[in-house]
C-alpha cells in the first residue's frame, strides 16, 4: 500500500467536499481505498487529504489524470496542489 498526501487551497470547503465525495468512484476505480480529510486549524479552506492506494503506479497515474484535474477545477481548488507519495515506515 502507498499513500498520497494532497494539500490544496479551496474557495469554499462545503462545495469542495461535495465534489470530493462525488468523485469516490474515480478514486476506487483507479486503485484508491480509504481516505482521511483534514482542514487546517488556522485556515479551514486549506484541505489535506491522505488516500490509500494499492500501488505507487496507480497512485501516480491518478495524480496525473485529466479526470482529477477536472474535478479539482469543478471543486474550486485554487492553484496547483502539493502532492507527496508516501510509504508507511
Amino acid at each position: 500500500m502507498v499513500n498520497i498526501f494532497i494539500q490544496v487551497k479551496v474557495k469554499d470547503f462545503v462545495e469542495w467536499k461535495k465534489v470530493f465525495d462525488s468523485a469516490a468512484g474515480l478514486r476506487t476505480s483507479n486503485g484508491g481505498s480509504t481516505y482521511q480529510v483534514f482542514r487546517d486549524a488556522s485556515d479551514p479552506n486549506t484541505i489535506t487529504t491522505i488516500n490509500k492506494w494499492n500501488s505507487l503506479e496507480n497512485a501516480q497515474k491518478f495524480a496525473r489524470s485529466p479526470e482529477l484535474k477536472a474535478a479539482m477545477e469543478k471543486a474550486g481548488v485554487m492553484g496547483p496542489p502539493t502532492v507527496y507519495f508516501l510509504n508507511e515506515a
